[in-house]
């Protein structure tokens, strides 16, 4: 059976906000515009998603520092759980809400974070602030093995299930993560420490379909949900996603799901949407692939 999870949370609100984006990003709308998070939340459930992620990808303690806003570090953890929570409860369905444990310096550039110990300290922070509050502990976009590893370690013992999810490279002959470490050894590595489901997210979906027979060799649940970016550079610290990546013409919800369709035939059953992946294409999945 094939689970469909939600699709974009950051470049659809900064779609939909009345203000223009900032250096904190997605977390800035949960400040200023709490129920818009709902709305978008509300929407991919409509659309036919059973799993929804917080919007805390850049709620991170380091970002919020940088920015000062480091005060803000619990009250936004908790106000994306609750946002989610109200969205999924004016639903009336059973939809599962994941935690967000991102990269913690920026996008797509794993060279800021090398310091396993800090990486493992400040993804405890951020694991004990969502554990209470969602059905699964999710890391994702991570970009090496240092975060896989750190982010892992904090994320089990907490009587969740562990969802690990990762980025690849988009301009290499074999499945890379954006560290130039090879793909099958992080699934090497996730199969020493454990995990519930294995994805890949926030890549090319031409990059995740030529990953598919690497990760169809793991033994738990896998999946994907790829972005909608014409293409991927490092992001530093304070870049805005919006002003830095455009979002391609040619990749309509049809196109998508033919892409998940080629991932499904390689044994996937978790499918979802990344950056520019919105709640059409949601939509498209749920009703080729979901479960009514």
């Amino acid at each position: 059976m094939i689970t469909i999870l939600d699709g974009g949370m950051g470049q659809e609100l900064l779609a939909r906000s009345k203000n223009p984006p900032t250096e904190m990003w997605s977390a800035r709308v949960l400040l200023d515009e709490p129920d818009l998070v709902t709305a978008v939340h509300g929407d991919y459930i409509a659309a036919g998603a059973e799993v929804i992620t917080i919007n805390a990808y850049s709620a991170t303690p380091e970002r919020l520092s940088k920015y000062g806003h480091a005060d803000h570090f619990q009250s936004l953890q908790q106000a994306a759980i609750d946002s989610a929570q109200r969205a999924r409860d004016a639903s009336g369905q059973s939809v599962r809400i994941t935690g967000c444990l991102p990269p913690l310096f920026s996008s797509y550039n794993p060279d800021l974070n090398n310091d396993y110990d800090r990486a493992a300290d400040l993804y405890s922070q951020i694991a004990d602030a969502q554990a209470n509050g969602v059905d699964i502990m999710l890391a994702e976009t991570l970009g090496s093995l240092l975060e896989v590893r750190a982010a892992l370690t904090a994320m089990q013992g907490r009587g969740k299930p562990v969802w690990i999810s990762m980025s690849l490279s988009d301009d290499t002959d074999t499945s890379r993560l954006r560290s130039g470490e090879a793909l099958s050894d992080a699934l090497d590595l996730i199969a020493d420490l454990g995990a519930d489901a294995v994805l890949l997210n926030c890549s090319l979906p031409e990059t995740i379909t030529a990953a598919m027979p690497t990760l169809a060799g793991v033994p738990v649940p896998f999946g994907a949900y790829a972005n909608g970016f014409t293409s991927i550079k490092k992001l530093e610290m304070g870049d805005v996603v919006a002003e830095s990546f455009s979002k391609r013409a040619d990749l309509t919800p049809q196109g998508y799901a033919n892409f998940a369709d080629g991932w499904i035939a390689a044994g996937a059953t978790l499918i979802g949407g990344c950056c520019e992946v919105g709640p059409e294409h949601i939509t498209e999945l749920s009703r080729r692939f979901g479960a009514s």
